[in-house]
């Protein structure tokens, strides 16, 4: 999900825009309990981009703050639901103490498996693992590629990969996503309809839904509506549909 329209959201409602944003924090934790309900595996958020920077500097550091506040509410989340939470992204470019909380999350969460959630639901038995909560942070796609890219360079210079060998399983092994499957489905809010450097590689046969609700206000019921009509969706991969 692109979570877009905090701030035009709280503007709308005579607020700032930093309200905006808190608020579609708060949404981020309902929609992950809902997603994970409806049997959902894996869930990435894009939460901050690489352009973000360029915002005006009080709104940047008001991300910042409410970033340290949701690593903090995160990490009991995770642990109260059996979530298991990554950040993507260049995190060297955030400050030592947000990059310490994220490692913490992260290392915590490594090993939770659901199991705490499949007790309380009715319909336990189709669900056999907890949410995956992928979290997009100082992210940007090209960004990636290109440390990936740098990264694998560097491999074949100290002989560690020979270049016949590398191919697209191989390239997706140094994403920031390694180990994560493809996205099905992309949502984005507020009625923007581009991608903004958004997982760029993942994203190939990926289906689009864009809606006009902003981000605070996109419930469960908006949820149910993009996966309805994914559900109708004639996914072919660039084949040809069968008779």
């Amino acid at each position: 999900i692109i979570l877009d329209g905090n701030g035009r959201w709280a503007k709308a409602k005579g607020m700032p825009r930093n309200y905006g944003h808190a608020q579609g924090s708060k949404n981020v934790e309902k929609i992950c309990e809902e997603a994970w309900r409806m049997g959902i595996k894996y869930l990435t958020v894009y939460a901050f981009s690489t352009e973000n920077w360029n915002r005006p500097k009080e709104e940047v550091n008001a991300l910042m703050k409410l970033l340290r506040n949701y690593m903090k509410t995160c990490l009991k989340t995770a642990a109260k639901n059996d979530m298991k939470v990554r950040v993507i992204g260049d995190i060297t470019k955030l400050d030592e103490d947000i990059q310490k909380r994220i490692l913490e999350l992260e290392e915590a969460t490594k090993n939770n498996s659901g199991l705490n959630q499949i007790k309380e639901l009715e319909s336990a038995s189709a669900h056999n693992d907890g949410l995956n909560l992928q979290i997009a942070i100082n992210y940007g796609s090209r960004d990636e590629i290109t440390r990936a890219v740098r990264m694998l360079a560097e491999d074949v210079k100290e002989g560690k990969l020979m270049p016949e060998e590398v191919n697209e399983a191989c390239i997706e092994r140094y994403l920031d996503t390694h180990d994560i499957p493809d996205p099905d489905l992309l949502i984005r809010t507020s009625g923007e309809q581009r991608l903004s450097n958004y997982l760029l590689w993942q994203l190939a046969y990926t289906e689009f839904y864009f809606t006009d609700v902003p981000w605070p206000d996109f419930s469960r019921q908006e949820l149910e509506k993009a996966i309805e009509q994914y559900n109708c969706r004639d996914r072919r991969y660039g084949g040809v549909k069968e008779e």
